[in-house]
C-alpha cells in the first residue's frame, strides 16, 4: 500500500513536518513520486512503527538514528550489543521518569491533604502567592 505524507501523518499521529525532517535526516525511508512527492509504504510503515515506539521509550532523535543507523548494518554481535544498550539507556530513563512521576504525585497528594485541612477549617487558607512573605512562603519543589 502507499500513501501520500498527509496520510501517513494521520495514520501516525504526527505532523507533515515531522515526517519530512526524518526523511530528511534519513530517518525514515520513502520514495518519490513522478511530481517529487514523498511517497510512503509498507517499508515506511515498518520504520515508523519502530521510530514511535523508542519515541514513545523517550528517546532521542539523536539514539533513535544511532538505533536505526545500527539495523541498516550488518547483522553481528557487535551491532546487536550496541542496540541492547541503547534499550538499556531507554529502560533506566524510564525508571528514572517513574521516580519523578512518584515524587510529583507525592508532592500533589499532600497539596490535596492540605486544601482539605483549608476546607474543613482547620487550617487558615494560605494558598495566594499574593500574600506570601518571606517567613510563610511554601517551600519551593524542584525537579
Amino acid at each position: 500500500m502507499q500513501y501520500t505524507i498527509k496520510e501517513f501523518a494521520e495514520k501516525f499521529d504526527v505532523s507533515e513536518h515531522t515526517l519530512r525532517y526524518y526523511t530528511d535526516i534519513g530517518l525514515l525511508p520513502c520514495k518519490r513520486n513522478g511530481a517529487n512527492r514523498r511517497i510512503f509504504d509498507d517499508e515506511s510503515v515498518n520504520w515508523m512503527q519502530g521510530i514511535c515506539c523508542l519515541k514513545g521509550c523517550g528517546a532521542t532523535i539523536d539514539d533513535i538514528k544511532e538505533y536505526c543507523r545500527l539495523y541498516l548494518m550488518e547483522e553481528s554481535k557487535e551491532n546487536l550489543t550496541a542496540r541492547y544498550k541503547i534499550i538499556l539507556k531507554q529502560r533506566e530513563q524510564a525508571y528514572k521518569r517513574v521516580e519523578e512521576a512518584k515524587a510529583t504525585a507525592k508532592y500533589m497528594d499532600e497539596k490535596v491533604a492540605h486544601y482539605e485541612n483549608i476546607l474543613n477549617g482547620i487550617l487558615k487558607d494560605d494558598t495566594n502567592p499574593k500574600n506570601w512573605t518571606a517567613d510563610n512562603r511554601p517551600e519551593f519543589h524542584k525537579k
